[in-house]
C-alpha cells in the first residue's frame, strides 16, 4: 500500500517543479497560482478552483468544498489583514490542508491566528502538518540556509531580510531559522505582560532554555524590553540582560512590537555554550535565589 505523503514530500515535490520552470532564484513563491495550477493538473476532478479575499471575523483563512455546478475546493483568506506575508502564509497553509487532509476532513478547514503562527505539534497535529508543508514550500531551507548560514549569529534585520526574500511574516522567518541554527536561540510571543507561546532552538532545548506555557500563564520579567514598550524605537529595540532576568545567564533580547496585533515578538539570543556555575553547597540555595527571576514557571 502506498504511503501518504508528508508536509515535506509534498512541498518538495512542488519545489522540484518551481525550480525546473522558473529556476532557484524564483522567490517570493505565487501561491495563489501554485494551488490553482499545480491541482489543476494533479487532481483535476476536484481541484482549487478559486482563491479570494472575503470578510472572515476571527478567521486567517480557509478551506471550503465547492457547491457550486464545477467540483473542487477554494481557499478564502481574511482580506482585512494588511500584511501580505501572513496571507502569503494563510495560503500556503490552505493548501496544505487540501494536500494533506481534504479526504479525512471532507467539510474543510477554518483556521483562525493560532493555527497558522503556531508550528508546534503539541497545539495541534493537523495544523502543525500544515504549517510544515508552508514553511518548506515557501522558505527552502537549503535557500534560507544560503541567506543566514546555521552557525551565523543573527539579528532581526537579517530575518526581515529573509522574510522580504520569501513574502512572508517576521514571526514565519524566525521561526524557519529557528528550525535549523545552531545557535541557542528563543522565540517569545507575548501580550499584556504573560507569554502566550514560546519556541525554542533545538540548541537551546537541548541546555534547558525554554518556556513551559502548557502548565500555566507565565510573565514576562518587568527588566525585559517586552515590558518596557517605552524603551522601542519605532516598535523595534535590543537589549543585553545580565544573568536572572529572562534566564540564569546573560541573554541578548530584540524586541519587535506588532501594534496591529498587540503582541511583542522577543527573539532570546544566548551564548553558544550554556555557562557553567561554581559554588560551594553551603552557598547553593543563596545563589538560586538571588538568580532565580519571579515566576517559578520558567523552565531552565
Amino acid at each position: 500500500m502506498t504511503q501518504p505523503f508528508t508536509p515535506e514530500r509534498w512541498a518538495f515535490e512542488i519545489t522540484h517543479l518551481l525550480n525546473a520552470v522558473l529556476g532557484a532564484d524564483r522567490f517570493p513563491v505565487d501561491i495563489a497560482t501554485v494551488a490553482l495550477e499545480y491541482t489543476a493538473h494533479r487532481f483535476a476532478d476536484a481541484p482549487i478552483i478559486g482563491v479570494k479575499g472575503g470578510d472572515l471575523p476571527g478567521f486567517e483563512g480557509a478551506l471550503i468544498k465547492s457547491t457550486g455546478k464545477r467540483s473542487g475546493w477554494g481557499i478564502i483568506y481574511n482580506d482585512r489583514i494588511s500584511s501580505k506575508g501572513r496571507i502569503n502564509f494563510t495560503l500556503a497553509h490552505e493548501l496544505g490542508h487540501f494536500l494533506l487532509h481534504r479526504l479525512a476532513y471532507p467539510d474543510g478547514f477554518q483556521c483562525g491566528e493560532q493555527d497558522v503562527v503556531r508550528w508546534d505539534s503539541e497545539y495541534g497535529q493537523v495544523e502543525h502538518q500544515a504549517n510544515v508543508f508552508a514553511a518548506t514550500i515557501l522558505m527552502p531551507l537549503d535557500d534560507f540556509r544560503s541567506q543566514i548560514p546555521e552557525t551565523t549569529k543573527v539579528d532581526l534585520d537579517m530575518i526581515a531580510n529573509c522574510a522580504n526574500r520569501y513574502g512572508v511574516s517576521l514571526m514565519a522567518a524566525t521561526l524557519r531559522w529557528l528550525s535549523y541554527t545552531q545557535k541557542r536561540a528563543v522565540l517569545v510571543v507575548s501580550r499584556d505582560g504573560f507569554i502566550l507561546w514560546a519556541k525554542s532552538s533545538d540548541a537551546a532545548l537541548r541546555t534547558g532554555a525554554y518556556f513551559r506555557t502548557t502548565t500555566g500563564p507565565i510573565e514576562i520579567p518587568a527588566a525585559s524590553l517586552a515590558a518596557q514598550q517605552e524603551l522601542l524605537v519605532d516598535g523595534a529595540g535590543a537589549l543585553d540582560h545580565n544573568a536572572g532576568v529572562w534566564f540564569r545567564e546573560p541573554v541578548r533580547e530584540m524586541t519587535v512590537f506588532a501594534e496591529l496585533h498587540d503582541f511583542s515578538l522577543s527573539l532570546l539570543l544566548l551564548d553558544d555554550a550554556r555557562p557553567s556555575i561554581s559554588f560551594d553547597a553551603a552557598d547553593e540555595s543563596d545563589l538560586l535565589d538571588k538568580m532565580m527571576p519571579p515566576t517559578a514557571r520558567r523552565e531552565w
